[in-house]
């Protein structure tokens, strides 16, 4: 057995019939399926039952206690020789084990991940969500991309393992929030080779709604600081570039105001009011021309500019809310 495909599972079982429908199109088909339930009151024992005569897979549940070890369980039972995990809400090309198994063949990777993409199938608010999550112009351009800051970081929607790096370093150490990344420092500091296959793609429908994607990326933001805490090194000055724009914001806003309230107008203040003001509009229309020529769609382009806000300003005020619970209340927040 060359691969097993883990899946956490935690009250989508609707999600897991169109991931499951894709692995059967597979065109390299040495592989096995690990389904694990982590504690749904919605399970998807039923559907996965549906494949069994197509795949060679495994349903299991166990009690609730994240992703991170849900994931460690089904490493725990697999057979093949490397581990990909993905989330439940992506759908997987034909073609995606073929490209991991040769670049694994021509590069040795210890452990790798692959970038996403937007299926056509998507809404507009996927989309454009999609958009915001791979653009260099958010916080998304350092995700699984050829050019990216500092080394890659596989992202457990899309990545891989091999047995023996499981074997070594016991998997995922965190249940929740940014495990991922803190296994893939972990991978690179024990001395894997750890790369992008950007062939491995596989469409990720993520959130479908702004209120859902605002808490998640919340949760990111709130993530890096705890990153931060156990790796230091690992917190760099770009992972806080979205609390100043977030920061810059609200100021911005706060000026606008008092620029109209006042009546004699204060020449300083008009003046940064006038230079933000610009500087937003642009960056607005910049995001809207970029997402249209990538999009071709005048409708996601526009719902773009608001998945971008939000992802900003969500990964912006996660990054402070746990800064300031870090640094100036001294709670450790890590899991």
């Amino acid at each position: 057995m060359f691969f097993s495909i883990v899946i956490p599972l935690y009250n989508r079982p609707d999600e897991i019939r169109e991931l499951l429908k894709s692995l059967t199109k597979q065109t390299y088909t040495d592989f096995e399926v690990i389904i694990v339930e982590d504690g749904s009151t919605k399970d998807a024992k039923v559907i996965v039952d549906s494949f069994k005569d197509q795949l060679d897979i495994y349903y299991y549940f166990k009690p609730n206690a994240g992703q991170g070890f849900a994931r460690n369980y089904g490493f725990e039972r697999a057979k093949g020789d490397f581990f990909i995990v993905f989330d439940s809400d992506v759908i997987v090309p034909k073609g995606y084990l073929a490209a991991v198994k040769l670049s694994i063949e021509v590069n040795a990777w210890d452990a790798f991940g692959g970038p996403d993409a937007a299926h056509e199938s998507f809404t507009p608010m996927q989309k454009a969500i999609s958009y915001s999550m791979t653009s260099p112009f958010t916080t998304g351009g350092i995700r699984g991309n050829k050019k990216h800051v500092g080394k890659f970081h596989p992202r457990s929607f899309n990545m891989g393992i091999s047995a023996m790096v499981f074997q070594d370093t016991k998997g995922y150490k965190l249940s929740r929030r940014s495990e991922d990344i803190e296994f893939s420092i972990r991978m690179i500091n024990n001395g894997y080779k750890v790369g992008l296959i950007p062939d491995a793609f596989v469409y990720h429908k993520r959130r479908t709604s702004l209120a859902l994607f605002y808490k998640q990326i919340f949760s990111f933001g709130k993530g890096r600081i705890d990153i931060g805490q156990m790796y230091p090194g690992e917190l760099k000055l770009v992972h806080a570039l979205p609390a100043v724009f977030t920061v810059g914001f609200f100021t911005l806003l706060i000026l606008n105001l008092m620029n109209i309230l006042v009546l004699d107008q204060i020449a300083i203040l008009h003046s940064l009011v006038i230079m933000g003001n610009t500087f937003l509009l642009l960056y607005t229309v910049f995001l809207f021309i970029h997402s249209l020529l990538n999009t071709k769609s005048l409708h996601v382009a526009v719902l773009s500019i608001a998945t971008a806000y939000t992802q900003l300003l969500a990964y912006g005020m996660g990054f402070i809310r746990n800064y300031v619970d870090v640094a100036l209340l001294k709670r450790d927040t890590k899991q």
